[in-house]
């Protein structure tokens, strides 16, 4: 009986120990910073990642209070310069090159405004966003240190994100049939904004769900309807703005 007794006391510590590692990476916090403007208002985003989070493309960026684009604060690189780390495949092989995906992030694209030669509103390896806004893709829970324009008082942060192979039964490989894009995409990117009045400082804000993109980005226009959404939903499980260092 003792012996019963010490095997499952011993197997609880194995347990534990086998446990802590995938604890302690889930506690990890990614340290990023940008600085879109010389000099501005201090703020910090925090993403907390949710269970379906798999080094999804992520953009941040700002907008006045009348809806007016004002710059970008955070981009994946590989989106913020065209040049993805599996973007060419060569006899089987995935090699990092030059990859166009109009679908990743469209509404932000649009929003932006910048028309590539190739008719896609997406940076090139030709003209990057700056390395002041770019960053590697985090693989885990993070947090920005940027700043916003000093002038500004009221204004929305929006995130958009988005992931592949995240197909569902609303959003299948067979939906649009014809659309190569949207294959790249499968459930679209999503919108995420907040308003912030910068008046108080400390003050921190949540940002929500407001949309989806086009399927396959041919337009930056934004679908409130996110019925037909599921695990795309969970890549992000909280994702926070506070104002002031």
């Amino acid at each position: 009986m003792y012996k019963t007794i010490a095997l499952i006391a011993f197997a609880g510590i194995l347990t534990a120990c086998s446990k802590s590692p995938s604890k302690v990476q889930s506690e990890k916090v990614e340290q990023l910073s940008t600085s879109p403007f010389e000099a501005g208002k201090p703020i910090t985003i925090t993403f907390e990642k949710g269970k379906e989070f798999y080094h999804p493309l992520i953009v941040f960026w700002v907008e006045d209070e009348n809806g007016k684009y004002i710059e970008t604060l955070y981009a994946s690189k590989s989106i913020a310069t065209g040049v993805f780390r599996y973007g060419v495949n060569e006899k089987g092989k995935w090699k990092e090159g030059e990859r166009r995906r109009s679908a990743a992030l469209p509404y932000w694209g649009h929003k932006r405004g910048f028309k590539a030669p190739d008719g896609l509103y997406l940076p090139t390896p030709e003209n990057p966003l700056p390395d002041a806004v770019t960053g590697a893709t985090p693989t885990s829970n993070f947090e920005i240190k940027t700043n916003v324009n000093s002038g500004l008082k009221k204004f929305t942060i929006y995130m958009e994100i988005n992931q592949t192979w995240d197909w569902n039964n609303y959003w299948h490989n067979n939906r649009f049939p014809d659309d190569e894009e949207y294959k790249t995409s499968c459930q679209p990117a999503l919108v995420y904004s907040v308003n912030i009045d910068a008046y108080g400082s400390n003050a921190e804000f949540e940002l929500k769900p407001i949309g989806h993109s086009h399927p396959s980005g041919k337009t930056g226009e934004l679908f409130p309807d996110l019925s037909g959404f599921t695990t795309a939903l969970e890549i992000a499980k909280k994702v926070m703005v506070r104002v002031g260092s």
